[in-house]
């Protein structure tokens, strides 16, 4: 009770739409006696090579380019699990970015995973990167609250997502996000920048 606990886990992860194995992991998680976000070293084996990858990162990043005006939603997905065809690439992107918020809030007692997206909005912008503003809700683990968390999204693909946020329950104010590593948008890590 007096010391950090650390975990050593072994898992497979899969693709979040089509459901097939994308790889397998190795990790150490520590826990700290702070309340600081868990210290997480990650090795995984993946299925998909880089090139499949990138090529699934540029399709996603082709249909959200070519829209001809902002995309804005709701309550994705709907009260009955339906997300518009349309509506995909954002919530691509909402699940990738809420994941970031997810492992900084997450403790060793506390998970959470993204219920929904209550609203989108995107930027547009001068340059190439895509640019959201999101509402998302977060179902707390053991506690089942939900988490009302805004969260301002960028990115483009070879570069890393890019995340600031502040959510509801959040005392401490605007937490910030970026990836200091090329890759694709499920790469995430922390960045500096301004607020909102």
């Amino acid at each position: 009770p007096d010391s950090d606990h650390k975990y050593y886990l072994h898992f497979t992860t899969k693709d979040y739409r089509s459901g097939e194995n994308a790889g397998s992991c190795l990790a150490t998680v520590l826990y700290p006696k702070t309340k600081s976000a868990p210290v997480v070293n990650i090795k995984c084996m993946n299925i998909k090579d880089q090139k499949q990858i990138e090529e699934e990162d540029n399709r996603l990043y082709q249909k959200i380019r070519h829209q001809t005006k902002p995309i804005t939603g709701n309550n994705i997905p709907d009260s009955y699990g339906n997300i518009e065809p349309a509506l995909e690439p954002v919530w691509a992107l909402a699940v990738a970015g809420s994941s970031y918020i997810m492992w900084e809030k997450s403790t060793e007692n506390l998970g959470y995973f993204m219920a929904q997206v209550q609203s989108v909005k995107q930027w547009i912008r001068k340059d190439d990167f895509t640019e959201f503003d999101y509402t998302v809700l977060l179902h707390e683990i053991p506690t089942q609250e939900i988490i009302s968390c805004h969260m301002r999204l960028t990115w483009l693909p070879g570069h890393p997502l890019k995340v600031k946020y502040f959510c509801a329950s959040d005392d401490q104010g605007l937490k910030e996000g970026s990836g200091v590593e090329s890759g694709s948008a499920a790469e995430i890590s922390p960045e500096t920048g301004a607020n909102f």
